[in-house]
């Protein structure tokens, strides 16, 4: 008899059990993706914290530009018709109405590309179309260091001519470089700085590794800089690859890479809205430490999808995207959306994985003169699995 009901109520214990994992589940991981996500929220989906789901891919498709580029690391549309492409080995490609052109463009000699830095970042001057001049951010070694500048070249159709240093002696490392370079509403240019590896020189004012920095387009310090005579417009950086502007709030922000485990434990990649001066606490904190005299992330994500870029997408062809925060994920592979809520700039409203982006590795995402969104793999870059083709170009376009 006491064997009997020892049986039953063990039963009745394991349907218990399964009805309230049911409920948790569906409460806790499938409508919390849909819930507000409150200021600096710990996104961890291995703790059950938050689940990335795909996103329903009715509304567009996706296509191939191009094929066979060796790790395109940023793209610069200078026209309708024509995009340059940097490649990390040092190349600037050109793409042409849909074709890309065997012959690079230009070729950096002095690129040193021995693991993550490389050339990287590209940018056209505010004003390209009257001065032809386009930016772009490469690691160089100097004796026995390794350093970033970002250089001023013109464009002149069937090559790059006429190279300004802009600013140099930016303190780089084969992991940690940076670096993406972008113009603000402003006209002033913005440059990303990885903390190359030694942490301590993110919280040194006196360095440039570990910040974002603002510069005049001629490299001159603006006079509204926070400190005077230093480009530094904020610090406290590990490592961040991504940089745009809301295209109605004026708001700047981020994507950082959280650390790898030889500097921190691993994980803690930050989505950032970035203020004149503000410090982000690298190294002094990561994950969902909080300290007073830091900025905390609007997101932060554990396990690491490593973002690599920032758009906020600002044009037409899809309407409901419209000031909503996109990165590549590298170690993620893939494209995640986030929503900014429209009353409050340091609150993400939600995110997302993007469905049919399965191409491995995503490093840059950028908003082409169409209206669609062009993505770059980074298959190629010793840490991916490339496919034949690698690496590529895509673009989403709404589906007809």
């Amino acid at each position: 008899m006491i064997r009997v009901m020892n049986k039953k109520y063990l039963y009745f214990t394991i349907l218990f059990a399964v009805g309230a994992l049911f409920v948790w589940f569906i409460d806790g991981r499938v409508s919390i993706f849909y819930r507000p996500l409150e200021r600096g929220r710990v996104v961890e989906p291995e703790k059950g914290e938050q689940s990335l789901r795909p996103a329903a891919s009715r509304d567009y498709e996706v296509e191939e530009v191009a094929t066979g580029l060796v790790v395109p690391w940023d793209i610069a549309f200078t026209s309708a018709d024509r995009m340059l492409v940097t490649e990390r080995p040092g190349r600037v490609r050109v793409i042409e109405q849909g074709r890309l052109l065997e012959r690079p463009l230009h070729v950096f000699g002095e690129v040193v590309a021995d693991e993550e830095e490389g050339l990287m970042s590209a940018v056209l001057d505010p004003d390209y179309q009257q001065n032809r001049f386009v930016y772009f951010s490469l690691a160089y070694q100097s004796g026995t260091h390794k350093f970033v500048k970002v250089v001023r070249l013109r464009d002149e159709g069937e090559r790059l001519a006429d190279e300004f240093a802009v600013i140099e002696g930016i303190p780089a490392a084969a992991f940690h470089s940076g670096s993406r370079i972008r113009f603000g509403p402003d006209g002033k240019l913005y440059i990303t700085t990885g903390d190359a590896t030694d942490r301590n020189l993110a919280q040194d004012l006196d360095s440039l590794a570990g910040k974002i920095l603002r510069l005049n387009p001629d490299g001159s310090i603006p006079d509204d800089n926070p400190i005077a005579g230093s480009p530094v417009w904020s610090r406290g950086h590990r490592n961040p690859q991504g940089l745009d502007w809301h295209p109605v709030t004026g708001e700047l922000y981020s994507t950082e890479h959280g650390p790898s485990g030889f500097d921190g434990p691993g994980g803690g990649d930050e989505v950032n809205r970035i203020i004149k001066g503000t410090n982000y606490g690298w190294p002094l904190v990561s994950h969902q430490e909080s300290i007073p005299e830091a900025k905390d992330p609007l997101l932060v994500f554990t396990p690491a999808e490593a973002p690599a870029s920032a758009m906020i997408y600002g044009k037409d062809s899809f309407p409901v995207w419209r000031g909503n925060l996109f990165f590549g994920a590298l170690r993620g592979e893939g494209i995640i959306r986030m929503v900014i809520d429209e009353g409050n700039p340091d609150k993400i409203v939600l995110f997302e994985k993007l469905a049919r982006v399965n191409f491995g590795r995503v490093r840059t995402i950028a908003q082409g003169p169409d209206g669609y969104i062009y993505f770059t793999t980074s298959n190629r870059d010793g840490r991916g699995n490339p496919a034949p083709a690698d690496d590529r170009i895509f673009r989403i376009r709404p589906k007809d």
